[in-house]
């Protein structure tokens, strides 16, 4: 009677084991099960903007005076060439690329980077074990034919871009600093301190890229994504918590611009500590 007590309790205990370890499992493959974001929206990184020039103008004047080969902001750099073929017609992109590894700005929608394991240009997810930072000129062409050219800086466009037609025919020709269009618009609680408010990067006069609220500490309070001035992806609101970044509310919108029949909706929300208190469980099972 004894021992089948014993074993009893054995059984009860790896149940109890089994189902524990099986609730970990789930909250762990469950991306709601908690609130709580990795801490690169902390107030400690702030975006860089770096819209005046003038001192790397200056800069780049003396470093003008001493003409180096392949060597870019201050960078030796290594060449490149990717050559794809479309419709009888090669495309050929020629670029520059860095060994430095430099920390990218979290808020930068688009770093460029070649992949050197595939041989293309990504412009998400850089992976130093795959490859490396675009950094200096750029320019792709159509057979003989320039469609676009530039310079990257780390990763980021810099500087004037120009796109032209198969005629060369002028296009656009656009400024940037550092990944950030310069006709971005930029609110500040204080200026003179850096105290940012909000983020609308704009492109072509339309909202495009990832757009930022702040609170008056710096902390994020708003991150999401425009695309021809639409609102489009996750937009997250967070909670003002000094010591971690945890997610208030995500709004779901159009995946893509102009679609249409969409209307937004609430995916899910958390209370101050992270824990989840809504999930929209039907569009989640969609």
């Amino acid at each position: 009677m004894f021992r089948k007590i014993v074993i009893i309790l054995l059984l009860v205990q790896i149940s109890h084991a089994a189902l524990a370890q099986k609730r970990k499992k789930e909250k762990a493959e469950d991306p709601d099960s908690t609130g709580v974001v990795m801490d690169r929206f902390m107030p400690s990184t702030l975006p860089i903007l770096l819209f005046d020039d003038t001192e790397k103008k200056e800069k780049q004047k003396k470093e003008k005076k001493k003409i180096k080969k392949n060597i870019f902001f201050g960078e030796r750099t290594k060449k490149g060439r990717i050559k794809q073929s479309f419709r009888d017609q090669t495309q050929t992109q020629q670029f520059h690329y860095t060994y430095t590894n430099k920390t990218v700005d979290p808020y930068i929608r688009d770093i460029y980077w070649f992949d050197k394991k595939d041989n293309v240009i990504r412009t998400k997810d850089f992976d130093p074990s795959r490859g490396y930072l675009l950094h200096g000129p750029y320019s792709r062409s159509m057979e003989e034919t320039v469609l676009e050219e530039g310079n990257f800086y780390f990763g980021t466009k810099h500087g004037i871009w120009l796109s032209f037609d198969n005629r060369s025919v002028l296009l656009d020709k656009l400024h940037y600093s550092e990944g950030w269009p310069k006709d971005s618009r930029v609110s500040y609680y204080n200026k003179a301190n850096n105290q940012i408010e909000q983020l609308t990067p704009i492109e072509y006069e339309l909202k495009e890229g990832n757009f930022y609220h702040f609170y008056e500490d710096g902390q994020i309070a708003v991150s999401g994504e425009y695309h021809y001035g639409e609102k489009v992806g996750l937009w997250t609101e967070y909670w003002n918590n000094k010591s971690k970044v945890i997610r208030k509310r995500e709004v779901q919108y159009q995946e893509t611009p102009f679609t249409k029949n969409f209307r937004p909706y609430i995916r899910a929300e958390w209370d101050k500590d992270g824990n989840l208190i809504y999930r929209n469980e039907i569009r989640a099972g969609n």
